[in-house]
């Protein structure tokens, strides 16, 4: 969800406009998943990288996602919408810390869309944890290392523990006009489909995300086969 400092600095704005900005983006972007039927949604709201950031913005950040909690999580929980973080939570802080496993606990049982929220999050880091995980496995032997494989290294990664079930990403949208994936779900992405679009995150709308849609919609997806054989001929 990039753009939003360069949102606000184009309207002679604070860059902590553009982020209050592109809350209400994510509010219209999750009830068109809903209304879609989309299954999943993951929003990177902030990077591992992003702790360099001034600390003034980060503090803001911070308190914009105690505030979004809020505010937000009854409306999800009563439209059916399951949300739930991936990231270091040790980084964060106590106060956040127990917004976020409220919000998980009250929407725990919801089933009409999955939200997942990364937050303290980067994809290295994901697959490094998931690597300690294995390690850990092994030296307590309950893991041989024959086993380890492309199966075992899934069960490990942060959108495993969130469900099980939960589908790997089809489509991939970047906003803000960087051509990246800037270490988003390294390993889950390693067959989506990628989208870039100038439009910054505030401006992000049910147009630009219908145009999305519609690009996802006319991908062939091979996962390594031929077309013919994606055809069935």
């Amino acid at each position: 969800m990039d753009g939003n400092g360069r949102w606000a600095n184009s309207r002679g704005l604070p860059r902590n406009a553009g982020h209050r900005a592109g809350v209400k983006s994510v509010r219209a972007s999750i009830e068109y998943c809903a209304r879609r039927g989309v299954q999943a949604l993951t929003l990177f709201a902030f990077s591992s990288e992003n702790w360099k950031r001034p600390q003034e913005e980060v503090g803001l950040l911070m308190t914009l996602f105690l505030e979004a909690l809020d505010r937000e999580v009854s409306e999800l929980d009563k439209n059916g919408i399951r949300i739930c973080f991936i990231g270091d939570r040790t980084l964060l802080s106590k106060a956040l810390q127990e917004r976020i496993r409220s919000a998980e606990g009250r929407t725990a049982s919801n089933t009409r869309l999955t939200v997942v929220v990364a937050v303290a999050y980067g994809g290295q880091w994901d697959i490094v944890q998931a690597a300690r995980r294995l390690a850990e496995d092994c030296v307590a032997g309950k893991l041989p290392l024959t086993a380890i494989d492309e199966a075992a290294v899934q069960e490990r990664m942060s959108l495993a523990a969130v469900s099980s079930t939960l589908p790997e990403p089809d489509l991939f949208i970047r906003t803000g006009g960087e051509q990246r994936i800037s270490n988003f779900l390294l390993w889950n992405l390693a067959y989506t489909e990628l989208y870039f679009t100038p439009v910054l995150w505030p401006d992000f709308d049910v147009d630009e995300m219908n145009r999305a849609l519609d690009f996802f919609a006319g991908r062939e997806r091979r996962f390594g086969m031929t077309s013919a054989q994606v055809a069935g001929t």
